[in-house]
Protein backbone atom coordinates (compact mmCIF):
# COMPACT_ATOMS: atom_id res chain seq x y z
CA UNK A 1 0.00 0.00 0.00
CA UNK A 2 1.70 3.17 -0.97
CA UNK A 3 1.85 5.67 2.33
CA UNK A 4 -0.08 9.06 2.42
CA UNK A 5 3.06 10.97 1.77
CA UNK A 6 3.22 9.34 -1.48
CA UNK A 7 -0.19 9.49 -2.13
CA UNK A 8 0.29 13.14 -2.09
CA UNK A 9 3.16 13.38 -4.34
CA UNK A 10 1.24 11.77 -6.79
CA UNK A 11 -1.34 14.78 -7.14
CA UNK A 12 1.08 17.24 -6.50
CA UNK A 13 3.36 15.58 -9.05
CA UNK A 14 1.55 16.13 -11.74
CA UNK A 15 1.83 20.05 -12.44
CA UNK A 16 5.44 18.44 -13.53
CA UNK A 17 4.17 15.48 -15.09
CA UNK A 18 1.39 16.73 -17.05
CA UNK A 19 2.04 16.69 -21.04
CA UNK A 20 0.61 19.94 -22.24
CA UNK A 21 -2.41 19.55 -24.76
CA UNK A 22 -3.51 22.26 -26.58
CA UNK A 23 -4.44 20.56 -29.47
CA UNK A 24 -7.31 21.34 -32.08
CA UNK A 25 -10.01 19.78 -29.98
CA UNK A 26 -9.13 21.92 -27.18
CA UNK A 27 -9.37 25.34 -28.87
CA UNK A 28 -13.33 25.81 -27.86
CA UNK A 29 -12.42 25.41 -23.76
CA UNK A 30 -9.73 27.76 -24.04
CA UNK A 31 -11.89 30.05 -25.64
CA UNK A 32 -11.87 32.71 -23.26
CA UNK A 33 -15.60 34.79 -22.49
CA UNK A 34 -16.35 37.83 -24.87
CA UNK A 35 -18.91 40.02 -25.54
CA UNK A 36 -21.56 40.17 -28.03
CA UNK A 37 -20.83 41.58 -31.81
CA UNK A 38 -17.69 39.95 -34.08
CA UNK A 39 -14.25 41.03 -33.77
CA UNK A 40 -11.26 43.39 -35.08
CA UNK A 41 -7.98 42.04 -34.44
CA UNK A 42 -8.08 40.43 -38.39
CA UNK A 43 -4.37 40.18 -39.83
CA UNK A 44 -3.10 39.03 -42.97
CA UNK A 45 0.63 38.81 -43.17
CA UNK A 46 3.92 36.54 -43.39
CA UNK A 47 5.33 35.36 -40.11
CA UNK A 48 9.73 35.34 -39.60
CA UNK A 49 9.19 32.07 -36.92
CA UNK A 50 7.17 30.10 -39.94
CA UNK A 51 9.50 31.32 -42.84
CA UNK A 52 12.65 30.16 -40.71
CA UNK A 53 11.07 27.28 -39.73
CA UNK A 54 10.56 26.38 -43.48
CA UNK A 55 14.00 27.04 -44.66
CA UNK A 56 15.03 24.69 -42.21
CA UNK A 57 12.67 22.10 -43.17
CA UNK A 58 13.94 23.07 -46.89
CA UNK A 59 18.19 21.70 -45.70
CA UNK A 60 16.46 18.92 -44.12
CA UNK A 61 14.81 17.52 -46.95
CA UNK A 62 11.44 18.56 -46.69
CA UNK A 63 10.29 17.84 -50.45
CA UNK A 64 8.69 21.09 -50.60
CA UNK A 65 7.05 21.81 -54.48
CA UNK A 66 8.89 25.30 -55.67
CA UNK A 67 6.02 25.81 -58.03
CA UNK A 68 4.55 27.51 -55.35
CA UNK A 69 7.58 30.10 -55.55
CA UNK A 70 7.03 31.77 -59.16
CA UNK A 71 6.14 34.95 -57.43
CA UNK A 72 9.78 34.73 -55.20
CA UNK A 73 13.09 34.65 -56.80
CA UNK A 74 14.89 35.41 -53.81
CA UNK A 75 13.22 32.72 -51.96
CA UNK A 76 13.23 30.11 -54.60
CA UNK A 77 17.15 30.59 -54.88
CA UNK A 78 17.48 30.53 -51.16
CA UNK A 79 15.60 26.97 -51.07
CA UNK A 80 18.55 25.87 -53.60
CA UNK A 81 21.38 27.27 -51.19
CA UNK A 82 19.93 25.71 -48.20
CA UNK A 83 19.64 22.92 -50.12
CA UNK A 84 23.47 22.59 -50.38
CA UNK A 85 24.59 23.56 -46.81
CA UNK A 86 27.12 21.24 -45.12
CA UNK A 87 28.15 21.26 -41.74
CA UNK A 88 27.95 19.41 -38.29
CA UNK A 89 24.45 21.79 -37.49
CA UNK A 90 23.26 20.97 -40.66
CA UNK A 91 23.86 17.11 -40.60
CA UNK A 92 22.38 17.37 -37.10
CA UNK A 93 19.16 19.52 -38.34
CA UNK A 94 18.89 16.63 -41.33
CA UNK A 95 19.13 13.67 -38.80
CA UNK A 96 16.57 14.81 -36.81
CA UNK A 97 14.00 15.72 -39.29
CA UNK A 98 14.76 11.83 -40.15
CA UNK A 99 14.73 10.57 -37.29
CA UNK A 100 10.85 13.01 -36.72
CA UNK A 101 9.68 12.18 -39.95
CA UNK A 102 5.91 10.48 -40.23
CA UNK A 103 4.35 8.53 -42.53
CA UNK A 104 2.36 11.53 -43.92
CA UNK A 105 4.35 14.38 -45.02
CA UNK A 106 1.26 16.40 -44.18
CA UNK A 107 0.84 15.71 -40.67
CA UNK A 108 5.57 15.79 -40.83
CA UNK A 109 4.81 19.67 -41.86
CA UNK A 110 1.83 19.68 -39.50
CA UNK A 111 3.92 19.44 -36.30
CA UNK A 112 6.40 21.78 -37.23
CA UNK A 113 3.93 24.49 -38.56
CA UNK A 114 2.60 23.95 -34.60
CA UNK A 115 6.14 24.51 -33.19
CA UNK A 116 6.46 28.10 -35.50
CA UNK A 117 3.01 29.19 -33.90
CA UNK A 118 4.40 27.88 -30.42
CA UNK A 119 7.17 29.77 -30.53
CA UNK A 120 8.53 33.85 -30.53
CA UNK A 121 10.51 35.64 -32.81
CA UNK A 122 14.25 34.70 -33.75
CA UNK A 123 17.09 34.24 -32.98
CA UNK A 124 16.50 32.42 -29.49
CA UNK A 125 12.64 31.04 -31.08
CA UNK A 126 11.71 31.02 -27.27
CA UNK A 127 8.40 29.19 -26.31
CA UNK A 128 5.48 32.00 -25.12
CA UNK A 129 3.64 30.93 -21.74
CA UNK A 130 3.90 27.70 -19.40
CA UNK A 131 6.61 25.05 -21.46
CA UNK A 132 4.21 22.61 -19.40
CA UNK A 133 1.58 23.31 -21.62
CA UNK A 134 2.71 23.31 -24.63
CA UNK A 135 1.00 21.40 -27.73
CA UNK A 136 1.50 17.40 -27.81
CA UNK A 137 2.61 18.64 -32.06
CA UNK A 138 5.22 20.54 -30.09
CA UNK A 139 6.60 18.41 -27.59
CA UNK A 140 6.80 15.33 -30.28
CA UNK A 141 9.83 17.31 -31.61
CA UNK A 142 11.48 18.69 -28.33
CA UNK A 143 14.62 19.54 -29.16
CA UNK A 144 14.19 21.34 -32.90
CA UNK A 145 14.37 24.98 -30.92
CA UNK A 146 17.81 24.81 -30.24
CA UNK A 147 18.26 23.02 -33.87
CA UNK A 148 16.13 26.09 -35.22
CA UNK A 149 18.26 28.69 -33.94
CA UNK A 150 21.68 27.38 -34.74
CA UNK A 151 20.61 26.98 -37.97
CA UNK A 152 18.88 30.80 -37.96
CA UNK A 153 22.19 31.77 -37.52
CA UNK A 154 24.32 29.84 -39.67
CA UNK A 155 22.42 30.74 -42.86
CA UNK A 156 22.32 34.31 -41.91
CA UNK A 157 18.30 34.01 -41.80
CA UNK A 158 18.50 37.41 -40.12
CA UNK A 159 19.56 39.42 -43.10
CA UNK A 160 17.67 37.25 -46.19
CA UNK A 161 14.36 38.19 -44.54
CA UNK A 162 14.25 41.80 -45.12
CA UNK A 163 15.05 40.81 -49.11
CA UNK A 164 12.53 38.33 -49.19
CA UNK A 165 9.20 39.47 -47.47
CA UNK A 166 8.39 42.03 -49.56
CA UNK A 167 8.04 38.86 -51.87
CA UNK A 168 4.81 38.01 -49.98
CA UNK A 169 3.27 41.59 -50.58
CA UNK A 170 1.27 39.69 -53.79
CA UNK A 171 -0.02 36.90 -52.11
CA UNK A 172 -1.32 38.86 -49.19
CA UNK A 173 -2.54 40.50 -51.20
CA UNK A 174 -4.94 38.03 -52.65
CA UNK A 175 -5.72 36.61 -49.41
CA UNK A 176 -6.76 40.17 -48.08
CA UNK A 177 -9.61 40.37 -51.14
CA UNK A 178 -10.29 36.62 -50.41
CA UNK A 179 -10.87 37.19 -46.81
CA UNK A 180 -12.50 40.25 -46.81
CA UNK A 181 -15.30 38.33 -48.78
CA UNK A 182 -15.54 35.89 -46.21
CA UNK A 183 -15.38 38.01 -43.40
CA UNK A 184 -18.61 40.11 -44.83
CA UNK A 185 -20.57 37.12 -46.07
CA UNK A 186 -20.03 35.03 -42.27
CA UNK A 187 -20.91 38.49 -40.95
CA UNK A 188 -23.34 39.27 -42.94
CA UNK A 189 -24.52 35.78 -42.60
CA UNK A 190 -24.80 35.99 -38.38
CA UNK A 191 -25.65 39.66 -38.33
CA UNK A 192 -23.08 40.98 -36.52
CA UNK A 193 -21.18 44.03 -36.37
CA UNK A 194 -16.99 44.43 -36.07
CA UNK A 195 -16.21 46.03 -32.71
CA UNK A 196 -12.94 46.19 -30.30
CA UNK A 197 -12.11 43.45 -28.70
CA UNK A 198 -9.25 42.97 -25.35
CA UNK A 199 -6.57 40.46 -27.05
CA UNK A 200 -8.51 38.64 -29.43
CA UNK A 201 -6.92 37.74 -32.49
CA UNK A 202 -7.33 36.34 -36.30
CA UNK A 203 -4.24 35.83 -37.97
CA UNK A 204 -3.60 34.79 -41.73
CA UNK A 205 -0.50 33.79 -41.77
CA UNK A 206 0.74 33.59 -45.90
CA UNK A 207 4.32 30.82 -46.40
CA UNK A 208 3.75 29.81 -50.42
CA UNK A 209 5.88 26.72 -49.46
CA UNK A 210 2.89 24.82 -47.31
CA UNK A 211 1.18 24.38 -51.04
CA UNK A 212 -2.44 23.45 -50.64
CA UNK A 213 -2.18 22.66 -47.08
CA UNK A 214 -3.21 24.71 -44.38
CA UNK A 215 -2.82 24.37 -40.23
CA UNK A 216 -5.22 25.72 -38.14
CA UNK A 217 -3.88 26.34 -34.18
CA UNK A 218 -5.60 28.21 -31.48
CA UNK A 219 -4.14 29.13 -28.37
CA UNK A 220 -6.23 30.87 -26.03
CA UNK A 221 -7.70 33.73 -27.75
CA UNK A 222 -5.03 33.66 -30.54
CA UNK A 223 -6.33 32.17 -33.45
CA UNK A 224 -3.84 31.51 -36.39
CA UNK A 225 -4.16 29.56 -39.88
CA UNK A 226 -1.29 28.85 -42.21
CA UNK A 227 -2.11 28.80 -45.77
CA UNK A 228 -0.09 28.52 -49.23
CA UNK A 229 -1.40 28.50 -52.61
CA UNK A 230 -5.11 29.50 -52.66
CA UNK A 231 -7.92 27.00 -53.81
CA UNK A 232 -11.61 25.96 -52.73
CA UNK A 233 -10.12 23.60 -49.67
CA UNK A 234 -8.35 26.70 -48.50
CA UNK A 235 -10.96 28.86 -48.95
CA UNK A 236 -13.27 26.38 -46.91
CA UNK A 237 -10.52 26.21 -44.18
CA UNK A 238 -10.19 29.59 -43.83
CA UNK A 239 -14.16 30.02 -43.47
CA UNK A 240 -14.24 27.14 -40.87
CA UNK A 241 -11.15 28.66 -38.73
CA UNK A 242 -12.87 31.83 -38.62
CA UNK A 243 -15.97 30.53 -37.39
CA UNK A 244 -14.61 29.20 -34.69
CA UNK A 245 -12.99 32.73 -34.29
CA UNK A 246 -16.50 33.75 -34.07
CA UNK A 247 -18.47 31.30 -32.39
CA UNK A 248 -16.37 29.70 -29.67
CA UNK A 249 -17.00 31.90 -27.69
CA UNK A 250 -20.64 31.70 -27.72
CA UNK A 251 -20.86 28.35 -27.34
CA UNK A 252 -18.53 28.45 -24.34
CA UNK A 253 -20.57 31.36 -22.65
CA UNK A 254 -23.69 29.15 -23.09
CA UNK A 255 -22.27 25.93 -21.34
CA UNK A 256 -24.95 25.55 -18.90
CA UNK A 257 -27.25 25.08 -21.98
CA UNK A 258 -25.19 22.94 -23.74
CA UNK A 259 -24.84 20.57 -20.97
CA UNK A 260 -28.38 19.71 -20.64
CA UNK A 261 -28.33 18.35 -24.28
CA UNK A 262 -25.36 16.15 -22.48
CA UNK A 263 -27.51 12.67 -23.42
CA UNK A 264 -26.38 12.73 -26.92
CA UNK A 265 -23.19 12.08 -26.91
CA UNK A 266 -23.98 8.57 -26.10
CA UNK A 267 -25.45 8.41 -29.28
CA UNK A 268 -23.06 9.98 -31.25
CA UNK A 269 -19.62 7.97 -29.51
CA UNK A 270 -20.79 5.21 -31.25
CA UNK A 271 -20.58 5.98 -34.80
CA UNK A 272 -17.34 4.64 -35.99
CA UNK A 273 -16.51 7.54 -38.34
CA UNK A 274 -16.29 10.06 -35.21
CA UNK A 275 -13.17 11.14 -34.49
CA UNK A 276 -11.79 10.25 -31.59
CA UNK A 277 -11.35 13.52 -29.38
CA UNK A 278 -15.12 14.22 -29.52
CA UNK A 279 -16.25 10.65 -27.69
CA UNK A 280 -16.53 11.90 -24.05
CA UNK A 281 -16.14 15.99 -25.11
CA UNK A 282 -19.53 17.15 -26.12
CA UNK A 283 -18.91 20.52 -25.21
CA UNK A 284 -16.65 20.13 -28.82
CA UNK A 285 -18.87 18.09 -30.26
CA UNK A 286 -21.24 20.76 -29.79
CA UNK A 287 -19.06 23.27 -30.75
CA UNK A 288 -17.93 21.23 -33.59
CA UNK A 289 -21.58 20.76 -35.07
CA UNK A 290 -22.51 24.45 -34.88
CA UNK A 291 -20.35 25.56 -37.32
CA UNK A 292 -20.95 22.95 -39.43
CA UNK A 293 -24.63 23.55 -39.43
CA UNK A 294 -23.54 26.99 -40.04
CA UNK A 295 -21.43 26.30 -43.20
CA UNK A 296 -23.94 24.24 -44.94
CA UNK A 297 -26.55 27.08 -44.34
CA UNK A 298 -24.26 29.50 -45.90
CA UNK A 299 -23.54 27.66 -48.88
CA UNK A 300 -27.38 27.79 -49.62
CA UNK A 301 -27.85 24.16 -50.98
CA UNK A 302 -30.20 22.52 -52.98
CA UNK A 303 -33.30 20.97 -50.30
CA UNK A 304 -31.22 17.35 -52.26
CA UNK A 305 -28.06 18.76 -51.77
CA UNK A 306 -28.40 19.82 -48.14
CA UNK A 307 -30.28 16.60 -46.94
CA UNK A 308 -27.37 14.61 -48.63
CA UNK A 309 -24.99 16.89 -46.41
CA UNK A 310 -27.11 16.38 -43.30
CA UNK A 311 -27.32 12.40 -43.72
CA UNK A 312 -23.12 12.71 -44.12
CA UNK A 313 -23.10 14.49 -41.07
CA UNK A 314 -25.53 12.18 -39.33
CA UNK A 315 -23.18 9.15 -40.12
CA UNK A 316 -20.48 10.55 -39.21
CA UNK A 317 -21.48 10.65 -35.94
CA UNK A 318 -22.00 14.99 -35.65
CA UNK A 319 -26.07 14.49 -35.33
CA UNK A 320 -26.90 17.65 -33.54
CA UNK A 321 -26.06 19.24 -37.34
CA UNK A 322 -29.32 18.35 -38.25
CA UNK A 323 -31.06 19.85 -35.66
CA UNK A 324 -28.83 23.00 -35.36
CA UNK A 325 -29.80 23.48 -38.93
CA UNK A 326 -33.70 23.64 -38.38
CA UNK A 327 -32.65 26.20 -35.91
CA UNK A 328 -31.03 28.38 -37.88
CA UNK A 329 -33.52 28.41 -40.53
CA UNK A 330 -35.48 29.92 -37.59
CA UNK A 331 -32.61 32.10 -36.90
CA UNK A 332 -32.73 33.37 -40.49
CA UNK A 333 -36.21 34.65 -40.15
CA UNK A 334 -35.78 36.84 -37.00
CA UNK A 335 -34.14 39.90 -36.40
CA UNK A 336 -31.53 39.79 -33.50
CA UNK A 337 -27.45 39.08 -34.25
CA UNK A 338 -26.34 35.30 -33.32
CA UNK A 339 -24.60 36.42 -30.36
CA UNK A 340 -27.82 37.84 -28.54
CA UNK A 341 -30.10 34.39 -30.68
CA UNK A 342 -27.51 31.61 -29.31
CA UNK A 343 -29.32 30.61 -26.37
CA UNK A 344 -32.39 29.89 -28.47
CA UNK A 345 -30.37 28.32 -30.76
CA UNK A 346 -29.53 25.76 -28.51
CA UNK A 347 -32.64 25.45 -26.46
CA UNK A 348 -34.12 24.50 -29.25
CA UNK A 349 -32.59 21.31 -30.03
CA UNK A 350 -34.88 18.63 -28.41
CA UNK A 351 -33.07 15.87 -26.73
CA UNK A 352 -36.63 13.59 -26.58
CA UNK A 353 -36.84 14.23 -30.06
CA UNK A 354 -33.49 13.56 -31.31
CA UNK A 355 -33.25 10.34 -29.05
CA UNK A 356 -36.52 9.03 -30.98
CA UNK A 357 -34.89 9.78 -34.74
CA UNK A 358 -31.78 7.93 -33.92
CA UNK A 359 -33.32 5.33 -31.96
CA UNK A 360 -31.68 1.83 -33.89
CA UNK A 361 -29.35 4.88 -36.14
CA UNK A 362 -27.20 2.12 -37.79
CA UNK A 363 -23.89 3.86 -38.36
CA UNK A 364 -21.64 2.82 -41.08
CA UNK A 365 -18.26 1.79 -40.70
CA UNK A 366 -15.38 3.70 -42.18
CA UNK A 367 -15.00 3.12 -46.08
CA UNK A 368 -13.08 -0.06 -46.40
CA UNK A 369 -9.93 0.76 -49.16
CA UNK A 370 -8.96 -1.67 -52.00
CA UNK A 371 -5.41 -3.65 -51.20
CA UNK A 372 -3.36 -1.01 -52.98
CA UNK A 373 -4.34 1.95 -51.60
CA UNK A 374 -4.77 0.06 -48.12
CA UNK A 375 -1.07 -0.46 -48.77
CA UNK A 376 0.04 2.75 -49.68
CA UNK A 377 -1.27 4.39 -47.10
CA UNK A 378 -1.47 2.15 -44.13
CA UNK A 379 1.55 3.71 -42.54
CA UNK A 380 0.12 7.14 -43.02
CA UNK A 381 -3.08 6.25 -41.45
CA UNK A 382 -1.50 4.55 -38.31
CA UNK A 383 0.85 7.61 -37.68
CA UNK A 384 -3.02 10.02 -37.67
CA UNK A 385 -4.70 7.83 -35.69
CA UNK A 386 -1.96 7.14 -33.09
CA UNK A 387 -1.28 11.04 -32.93
CA UNK A 388 -5.35 11.80 -32.34
CA UNK A 389 -5.25 8.90 -29.65
CA UNK A 390 -2.17 10.34 -28.15
CA UNK A 391 -3.33 13.83 -28.38
CA UNK A 392 -6.21 12.65 -26.63
CA UNK A 393 -4.91 11.07 -23.48
CA UNK A 394 -3.02 14.24 -23.53
CA UNK A 395 -5.91 16.29 -23.50
CA UNK A 396 -7.54 14.19 -20.64
CA UNK A 397 -4.31 14.24 -18.18
CA UNK A 398 -4.49 18.66 -18.35
CA UNK A 399 -7.73 18.46 -17.66
CA UNK A 400 -7.17 16.15 -14.64
CA UNK A 401 -9.36 13.24 -15.85
CA UNK A 402 -7.52 10.27 -14.90
CA UNK A 403 -10.65 7.90 -15.77
CA UNK A 404 -10.56 8.87 -19.66
CA UNK A 405 -6.66 9.29 -20.02
CA UNK A 406 -6.33 5.65 -18.20
CA UNK A 407 -8.82 4.57 -20.61
CA UNK A 408 -7.54 6.28 -24.01
CA UNK A 409 -3.95 4.94 -23.21
CA UNK A 410 -5.35 1.36 -22.70
CA UNK A 411 -6.74 1.78 -25.96
CA UNK A 412 -3.76 2.99 -27.21
CA UNK A 413 -1.14 -0.17 -25.90
CA UNK A 414 -4.00 -2.36 -27.50
CA UNK A 415 -3.24 -1.17 -30.92
CA UNK A 416 0.39 -0.24 -29.91
CA UNK A 417 1.56 -2.16 -27.62
CA UNK A 418 4.34 -1.25 -25.31
CA UNK A 419 4.69 2.28 -27.03
CA UNK A 420 6.70 4.41 -24.95
CA UNK A 421 4.66 7.74 -25.22
CA UNK A 422 1.26 5.31 -23.88
CA UNK A 423 2.89 3.57 -21.52
CA UNK A 424 4.49 7.84 -20.20
CA UNK A 425 1.15 8.85 -20.58
CA UNK A 426 -0.83 5.35 -18.52
CA UNK A 427 1.92 6.69 -15.95
CA UNK A 428 1.02 9.62 -15.52
CA UNK A 429 -2.81 9.14 -15.64
CA UNK A 430 -2.19 6.03 -13.01
CA UNK A 431 -0.05 8.63 -10.68
CA UNK A 432 -3.07 11.27 -11.67
CA UNK A 433 -6.16 8.61 -9.79
CA UNK A 434 -3.67 7.93 -7.17
CA UNK A 435 -2.80 4.31 -8.04
CA UNK A 436 0.83 4.44 -6.86
CA UNK A 437 1.83 1.00 -7.55
CA UNK A 438 0.95 1.06 -11.03
CA UNK A 439 2.68 4.57 -11.80
CA UNK A 440 6.08 2.88 -10.49
CA UNK A 441 5.88 0.02 -11.84
CA UNK A 442 5.17 1.30 -15.73
CA UNK A 443 7.76 4.30 -14.72
CA UNK A 444 10.33 1.05 -13.77
CA UNK A 445 9.48 -0.45 -17.29
CA UNK A 446 10.08 2.65 -19.13
CA UNK A 447 13.23 2.31 -18.37
CA UNK A 448 14.41 -0.90 -18.55
CA UNK A 449 16.28 -2.44 -21.37
CA UNK A 450 13.64 -4.71 -22.51
CA UNK A 451 10.73 -1.97 -22.73
CA UNK A 452 13.55 0.44 -25.13
CA UNK A 453 14.39 -2.73 -27.02
CA UNK A 454 10.84 -3.94 -27.73
CA UNK A 455 9.54 -0.90 -28.43
CA UNK A 456 10.84 -0.32 -31.54
CA UNK A 457 7.96 -0.41 -34.37
CA UNK A 458 5.22 0.71 -32.17
CA UNK A 459 5.51 3.99 -32.40
CA UNK A 460 5.06 5.31 -35.56
CA UNK A 461 8.59 6.09 -37.39
CA UNK A 462 9.84 6.86 -34.32
CA UNK A 463 12.74 5.47 -31.79
CA UNK A 464 12.30 5.86 -27.59
CA UNK A 465 12.12 9.46 -26.77
CA UNK A 466 15.20 9.89 -24.35
CA UNK A 467 12.95 12.69 -22.68
CA UNK A 468 10.48 9.96 -21.50
CA UNK A 469 13.28 7.72 -19.95
CA UNK A 470 14.98 10.76 -18.13
CA UNK A 471 11.86 12.29 -16.63
CA UNK A 472 10.85 8.29 -15.66
CA UNK A 473 14.26 8.21 -14.04
CA UNK A 474 13.60 11.74 -12.44
CA UNK A 475 9.84 11.01 -10.94
CA UNK A 476 11.13 7.03 -9.90
CA UNK A 477 13.90 8.99 -7.55
CA UNK A 478 10.98 11.32 -6.17
CA UNK A 479 8.96 8.28 -5.19
CA UNK A 480 12.28 6.69 -3.75
CA UNK A 481 12.66 10.11 -2.03
CA UNK A 482 8.93 10.26 -0.65
CA UNK A 483 9.66 6.80 0.58
CA UNK A 484 12.53 7.31 2.45
CA UNK A 485 14.83 5.42 -0.09
CA UNK A 486 17.32 8.34 -0.04
CA UNK A 487 19.92 5.97 -1.90
CA UNK A 488 17.39 4.56 -4.66
CA UNK A 489 16.27 7.74 -5.52
CA UNK A 490 20.15 9.51 -5.97
CA UNK A 491 20.44 6.36 -7.86
CA UNK A 492 17.78 7.32 -10.64
CA UNK A 493 18.48 10.88 -10.24
CA UNK A 494 21.79 9.79 -11.60
CA UNK A 495 20.31 7.27 -14.05
CA UNK A 496 18.68 10.35 -15.48
CA UNK A 497 21.75 12.62 -15.66
CA UNK A 498 23.69 9.84 -17.77
CA UNK A 499 20.48 9.85 -20.32
CA UNK A 500 22.16 11.03 -23.65
CA UNK A 501 20.23 13.57 -25.20
CA UNK A 502 17.59 14.60 -22.45
CA UNK A 503 16.22 17.70 -22.14
CA UNK A 504 17.68 20.15 -19.85
CA UNK A 505 15.11 20.65 -18.07
CA UNK A 506 14.87 16.69 -17.00
CA UNK A 507 18.75 17.02 -16.42
CA UNK A 508 18.46 20.21 -13.94
CA UNK A 509 15.69 18.07 -11.76
CA UNK A 510 17.57 15.45 -11.39
CA UNK A 511 20.65 17.14 -10.45
CA UNK A 512 18.11 19.22 -7.74
CA UNK A 513 17.43 15.78 -7.00
CA UNK A 514 21.11 14.28 -6.46
CA UNK A 515 21.51 17.40 -4.24
CA UNK A 516 18.82 17.38 -2.20
CA UNK A 517 15.92 15.16 -1.12
CA UNK A 518 12.52 15.77 -2.93
CA UNK A 519 9.70 17.16 -1.15
CA UNK A 520 6.25 17.76 -2.79
CA UNK A 521 4.77 21.31 -2.67
CA UNK A 522 1.78 21.72 -0.82
CA UNK A 523 -1.20 22.17 -2.92
CA UNK A 524 -3.81 25.50 -2.24
CA UNK A 525 -5.46 24.97 0.84
CA UNK A 526 -3.64 21.84 2.36
CA UNK A 527 -1.94 22.02 5.69
CA UNK A 528 2.03 22.42 5.36
CA UNK A 529 2.37 20.08 8.45
CA UNK A 530 4.11 16.59 7.24
CA UNK A 531 2.49 14.14 6.51
CA UNK A 532 1.81 10.83 8.64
Amino acid sequence: MPSVRRRVYLFTVLSLLVVGAICTADRRILAQQAGPGTYSGLNIEANQQVFATMCALDAAGYNADESTLEEMPSRLALRAQLLKMQGPGIDALRQFYKDHALASPSETLSRYITFALAVGPPPQFQFQGDRGFLPPDVLSLDGFQDLLAAFYQQARLDVRWPAIEPEYAPAIARYQVLFGRIVNATNGYLREIRKPTSGRTFTIYVEPLVGNRTNFRNYGDQYSIVVGTSSQGTVDAIQHAYLHFLLDPLVFNNRPVVDQKKALLDIAARAPRLPIEYHDDFFSLMDECVIKAVELRMRHLSPAKLEEALADADQSGLILVRPLSNQLQKFEKSEPAMSYYFPDLLAGIDVAAEQKRLNGFTFPAPEIQSASDAQSSSESTHASEFDRMLAKGNLDIARKDPAAATATFEMILQRYPDNPRALYGLAVASALSGDADRAEEIFEKLVSPPAQAGAEGHAPAQAVDPSIIAWSHVYLGRIHDLDDDRDQAVQEYKAALEVEDAPLAARAAAQTGVETAYKPPSRPGENKQPQP
